[in-house]
């Protein structure tokens, strides 16, 4: 009976509990919304490369090197010798060593030349490795393997040719359009930029740039498709190198040798340590955007304060009633209170069914344009932790009215 009248109550008054509403569900939205795609952001970033015990580049700074390497995301100051690559890879603690080649792209999407060792050694999350969807690996020249998202972004299935484009512009006018690639395989997705890229083997990229200088396209070039297919291309640098080791015992010793690499200056960083620089930065934003959702949530709480106060003037028959009937004082005060929480509930509900309908909606979206991928459940413990303290916040924020009315009801029993 009780809750049936705190019901009826707010049925009454439908126009201003229903524009209280309103704002304390938008409040609720952006602050779930925040924290999942915080929340997410992270994990992706933590999942995107697994397994890998140092990640090897021209000396720049350690978060350069992390970005541009592992997520394609800015572009490097130099390059490595192929020598160098060789020397690293000779090392008697190296137990593999897989080189990285950047600087082309497709519409867009990056792509990156390596070697067949990349899809057995490159692994994800909790040490998955890459499987394919279609196809198989690169074993020729011109042959290049999708990833989940550029495949289907583009339309492109096996045996589709597609002509790369010089530089990491989305939109190129330098086309190696006279040498194209024949789609061989297609990954599975992972959810990690490996979505967004197109794998080619290094003598591919060696083969395309053959008579190109300084960014430039050399006229008068004879050499065919055929005859790059036949000649054993060597690249001269790579961009990057990702290490596995024998043993993890001997990862720092291997770093210091790399940074003390004499023939050139290099840069060794584990990809673990150079995250957790990246969460630190990130660290001041990430508390900015939960402030504003705060405060976000606070203003729609006042609002709700507000509106339950401004209707005490409104239900002084509605006072008189209850306290001829013989409610106490203290009902009233309960009444305001279950109001709230009613509000702050059926917000919760409408926040968390929006918010998991936009995910829906914008899930392919987030992972097209931004290479996120943003999981629509968003029930994890610390949402949930967030909508108790939401609710509880409310029925706090309701004390001042529920007091007003208290006060309201002992003068009219007067």
């Amino acid at each position: 009976m009780f809750a049936k009248l705190a019901l009826q109550s707010l049925l009454d008054r439908k126009g201003s509990v229903v524009l209280s509403l309103m704002a304390m569900t938008v409040s609720i939205f952006v602050l779930l919304g925040v924290e999942h795609i915080r929340h997410q952001t992270k994990e992706n970033f933590s999942n995107t490369v697994s397994g890998v015990d140092l990640v090897v580049g021209a000396r720049t700074g350690s978060l350069n090197l992390l970005l541009y390497s592992i997520f394609r995301i800015g572009a490097p100051t130099n390059n490595i010798s192929w020598e160098t690559y060789e020397a690293i890879a000779s090392n008697a603690k190296v137990k593999w060593a897989v080189p990285l080649s950047l600087g082309d792209s497709h519409k867009g999407f990056r792509v990156l030349g390596t070697t067949g060792d990349y899809f057995d050694y490159f692994s994800y999350a909790n040490q998955q490795h890459l499987n394919f969807a279609k196809g198989q690996a690169f074993h020729q020249v011109f042959d290049v393997v999708l990833g989940a998202q550029v495949a289907k972004k583009l339309g492109y299935q096996l045996g589709d040719k597609l002509a790369l484009a010089h530089g990491i512009a989305a939109t190129s006018f330098s086309l190696h359009d006279d040498r194209p690639f024949t789609v061989v395989g297609i990954l599975a997705p992972t959810g990690t930029p490996v979505d967004q890229t197109l794998h080619v083997s290094l003598q591919g990229l060696e083969a395309i740039h053959i008579d190109w200088q300084q960014g430039v396209k050399m006229p008068g070039s004879t050499i065919t498709q055929a005859e790059l297919e036949k000649a054993k291309l060597q690249p001269k640098s790579v961009t990057a190198l990702i290490l596995g080791l024998e043993s993890k015992m001997t990862t720092f010793r291997v770093q210091r040798a790399i940074n003390q690499y004499k023939q050139e200056p290099l840069l060794a960083i584990l990809p673990g340590v150079a995250l957790s620089e990246l969460w630190q930065m990130m660290g001041v934003i990430e508390n900015t955007l939960l402030l504003v959702s705060a405060l976000v949530f606070i203003a729609a709480c006042l609002g709700v304060s507000a509106m339950l106060l401004s209707s005490i003037r409104e239900r002084q028959h509605e006072i008189q009633l209850l306290r001829v009937i013989g409610a106490p004082a203290y009902f009233l005060f309960f009444l305001i209170e279950l109001e709230a929480l009613f509000i702050a509930l059926l917000s919760c509900v409408l926040g968390a069914g929006l918010l998991s309908v936009c995910l829906v909606f914008l899930q392919n979206y987030l992972l097209g344009h931004f290479g996120l991928h943003i999981g629509s459940n968003f029930l994890t413990g610390n949402n949930l932790s967030l909508m108790l303290a939401v609710i509880c916040a409310s029925v706090l924020v309701a004390i001042i009215p529920a007091l007003s009315g208290y006060r309201q009801a002992r003068i009219v029993k007067r």
